[in-house]
């Protein structure tokens, strides 16, 4: 059996290669992949090398790259010793875009009844935002200004919501993006780049600035201003992570103001789940999926582009030029 599979070979170069998948052993699953959702920051990072020489992006991307970490399928094939799955569970894991996964079987999460597969397809990204949330360890009443309004900005919108801000302040150049925010729980959006944008953050916060602010962007020279929208004893959450961190600039505001800079990342979550740190990447999976299914979060709106793995090239291309229009894009495999 064959498996069609998406590569970057070399910088912007999009290629399917067709692999044989193996046998299923002991201990292993086969899963047959339904959705998958481009991470569309992190892969145009590292389809465009946009990224810094000797940073931890440039040690990882080596060509061919398989992209891709928010995968959803079907379980079609258990192995010898097997009990925690079984065919025709439908499950969430973190690999590639690809036809056929053969996997240890610890790795795949059950998907919720009630979450449809595109809205599963979510969870790698939505984990990353709630790990930043939980991160920020916010107050009732904290105003919040998120800089970024991609996927990794609309879903902390929706958490921050639930957890009781008193104000959601997006600030993002692109209509379309804050439309999409304002929809989704952003009390006020603000279509500026960051940098023109300090003076109506403070008059939103009688003038102090934020209790927290979320650099999403992944851009370098947001984190300086960023650091000027915040209140004494504030908090920067980095969210986006750059590829060019030798561009990133304190101000005078870390010292005078005693500012804290937290870094958040999908490495962070412990792999076990104990008393005193029980929220695991798996634990925060399915608790999104319980948002989800009882609506108090919505993705499915997001989506904006579904393309078949055969239209890979062309979807990476738009993603590359132009992604101001682009918010949710999925990899349907189910017509392969």
């Amino acid at each position: 059996m064959k498996s069609l599979c998406i590569y970057f070979t070399d910088k912007d170069k999009v290629e399917l290669v067709e692999e044989s998948v193996p046998p299923v052993g002991a201990g292993q699953v086969l899963v047959r992949a339904r959705k998958s959702l481009i991470s569309t920051g992190t892969e145009c990072i590292c389809l465009g090398r946009l990224f810094e020489e000797g940073t931890h992006w440039d040690r990882w991307v080596k060509y061919p790259f398989p992209p891709g970490y928010s995968m959803m399928g079907v379980v079609e094939q258990v192995g010898e010793g097997v009990t925690n799955l079984q065919p025709g569970d439908r499950v969430v894991f973190q690999r590639s875009h690809r036809q056929w996964h053969v996997i240890d079987a610890s790795l795949p999460v059950k998907v919720l009844d009630g979450v449809s597969d595109e809205d599963a397809s979510w969870f790698a990204l939505a984990m990353i935002a709630q790990n930043a949330v939980r991160a920020a360890q916010h107050q009732l009443g904290d105003n919040v200004v998120i800089i970024g309004a991609g996927l990794l900005g609309q879903l902390t919108v929706q958490y921050l919501r639930l957890t009781g801000a008193r104000q959601i302040i997006v600030v993002d150049p692109a209509e379309l993006r804050l439309k999409m925010a304002k929809e989704h729980g952003a009390t006020t959006v603000i279509a500026k780049k960051i940098q023109d944008a300090r003076e109506e953050v403070l008059a939103l916060t009688d003038g102090k600035g934020a209790e927290v602010v979320y650099d999403i962007t992944g851009i370098a020279s947001v984190f300086a201003p960023a650091l000027t929208l915040l209140r004494r004893f504030g908090k920067l959450i980095l969210l986006g992570d750059t590829g060019e961190p030798s561009q990133q600039f304190l101000t005078g505001d870390v010292i005078t103001k005693g500012l804290r800079i937290i870094g958040t990342h999908a490495s962070n979550p412990p792999e076990v789940s104990t008393d005193h740190t029980p929220w695991t990447q798996e634990e925060m999976f399915r608790l999104f999926f319980t948002y989800v299914a009882r609506g108090d979060m919505r993705v499915n709106d997001l989506i904006t582009h579904r393309f078949s793995p055969h239209e890979a090239p062309q979807a990476y291309h738009m993603l590359r030029h132009d992604r101001s229009s682009a918010m949710g894009v999925v990899f349907d495999w189910t017509g392969l």
